[in-house]
């Protein structure tokens, strides 16, 4: 561990152990060029952003959503505190790329040694066996006069920190619009060509690769390689995030083509903007924050959709995540709502273990944030016209869900009868997933081939995202932050409840069972689409 230099202090949520199973095999590259985010606090006596609360007692057609040109002024950080980063940044040989006064981010760049020097850190090169990473250990220091504004500092530790939730099997598969139908997705107002579903992607930040190739797109939804002839493909945006970009080539290219087609199959006529960052901490923040608060020329979503995650503990009481990493991600979905964007997170497909396998429960992260609407897993059987059953996702994969260990149970769920955790200490937390759809496996295009079949809770994300968009669109007006209304709503017709006794316990690993009501595989069930406006219609009109 480093000693702390003179005059600093460490910023509190910083610290960080190296990952199971790393070895430290030297110091990193004293010349390579980091690029490094300091994420600021908001400007002294800025208002609250509008809480849980809020958004539970007011119904999306009196819910005033913020702009984003009056957000910097009242709720960024200080230009202030922006000058006094940058200056000290600048004092170190840091070059500053970027400040942004609404995502509270100042970016700058810097050789290893300069970027050590400046927050007193010790970067060392990781070994582990799924590959090498630039690594830290410990907290993170800065000058102690500036400790009160900084909230964060990312980009100097490369670790993986996303996993796509899809895989691959061979079953029988359905389409997305089929899927739809037997939802009863209602059919896109005329102006869904205002909504744009954005879509995250990751990729390793040394290899670089992860993107998708228009031409499958096209084919999927243009020929009978894909659900086509017959549909329209959608228009398509790739925005660049802390130098990522769209370039095919790399292991999760299907997931990126799974993400856009089952979108753009269900929800006909909305723009698709596709999110490419690095699955390190840095790559999770710079995405959001880009996504939720878009600048000129950039899209605009209104709802996101992510299908990736890793799990929130390394083991039963050792965060993964630094608090840091997850105060700011917290943050920004929280900021997403004031815009009233509605984000949908795939819930993970190795059910409980979260491919942790330490023998104890675990949920991924971002999914187990209040902020986001977790997405389980099932599957369709039995389709006979529009009848159908539906069991809890755990053949080929299974579906995750369980107790939060990092966030409380929020007030909306109370109601829900959510379990205590299985894990030794029965926390009472946040209970994932809040919906389920099916995840038993699509076709898709890409490579120039149909390929399949790929499955996971990858495909209930921008399903649901896919709906959301449907749903702005028939009523005009964004729906915003949803939980609170699906707990009211849970137990009604909206949702199809998964009582089957399932269970996503995975790997010798104690899980959950579907029950009557809310559970920790399935949350509510299924979603009807057409029930879903009807009720937001309804608590229009008697509020």
């Amino acid at each position: 561990m480093p000693e702390i230099p003179d005059g600093y202090q460490t910023l509190d949520g910083s610290e960080r152990r190296a990952a199971p199973g790393a070895r430290l095999v030297g110091p990193a590259d004293p010349a390579e060029v980091l690029s490094v985010t300091i994420h600021l606090r908001r400007k002294p006596g800025a208002p609250e952003l509008p809480d849980e609360q809020y958004w539970a007692d007011t119904p999306p057609a009196e819910r005033h959503y913020l702009s984003h040109s009056d957000f910097a002024g009242t709720y960024g950080a200080s230009p202030d505190d922006v000058a006094r980063v940058s200056a000290f940044a600048r004092e170190h040989g840091l070059e500053v790329q970027e400040s942004d006064l609404a995502q509270r981010i100042v970016r700058v760049t810097g050789t290893t040694a300069q970027v050590s020097r400046a927050f007193g850190v010790e970067l060392g090169q990781y070994e582990t066996a799924a590959g090498h990473y630039r690594g830290r250990e410990g907290p993170i220091s800065v000058p102690a006069d500036l400790a009160e504004l900084i909230e964060g500092v990312f980009g100097l530790d490369n670790r993986q920190m996303a996993r796509r939730a899809g895989g691959g099997g061979v079953i029988t598969p359905v389409t997305p619009p089929q899927v739809a139908g037997l939802y009863n997705f209602p059919k896109p107002g005329s102006h869904i060509g205002r909504e744009t579903i954005g879509l995250l992607e990751f990729s390793d930040p040394v290899a670089g690769t992860c993107g998708y190739n228009p031409a499958d797109i096209n084919a999927y939804f243009t020929t009978s390689m894909g659900i086509g002839p017959g549909y329209s493909t959608p228009a398509l945006t790739d925005v660049g995030v802390n130098g990522a970009t769209n370039s095919p080539g790399g292991p999760y290219d299907d997931e990126v083509a799974l993400d856009i087609e089952v979108a753009g199959a269900v929800a006909q006529g909305a723009k698709i903007a596709v999110y490419f960052t690095t699955w390190d901490e840095n790559g999770w923040v710079l995405a959001l924050k880009k996504a939720a608060h878009p600048q000129t020329g950039d899209p605009h979503p209104s709802v996101l959709s992510i299908s990736w995650g890793w799990a929130e503990l390394h083991g039963l009481h050792d965060l993964s995540w630094s608090r840091a990493a997850i105060h700011a991600v917290h943050d920004a979905f929280r900021e997403a709502a004031a815009f009233g964007v509605t984000v949908m997170v795939a819930s993970g497909d190795d059910g409980s273990n979260c491919q942790v396998n330490d023998g104890h429960a675990h949920v991924y992260y971002p999914q187990s944030d209040p902020w986001v609407t977790c997405c389980g897993g099932t599957t369709i059987e039995n389709v006979s016209g529009s009848s159908f059953d539906e069991v809890t996702w755990n053949d080929n994969g299974i579906t995750g869900g369980g107790i939060s260990d990092v966030f409380d149970l929020p007030f909306w769920q109370k109601a829900a009868d959510v379990p205590l955790s299985v894990n030794p200490g029965h926390r009472q937390g946040r209970g994932i997933p809040d919906i389920a759809g099916y995840a038993n496996g699509y076709s898709i295009v890409f490579d120039g081939a149909n390929q399949g079949v790929y499955w996971g809770t990858s495909e209930t994300a921008p399903l649901y995202a896919a709906l959301t968009a449907i749903i702005n669109s028939r009523l005009e007006r964004r729906v915003g932050y949803l939980n609170p209304l699906l707990y009211v709503l849970g137990g009604t017709p909206v949702f199809r409840d998964i009582d089957d006794g399932g269970s996503n316990a995975a790997n010798g690993v104690p899980g959950y069972t579907a029950g009557p009501g809310w559970d920790a595989c399935t949350g509510w069930g299924s979603v009807n689409g057409h029930d879903l406006l009807h009720m937001l219609r309804r608590f229009e009109h008697h509020h």
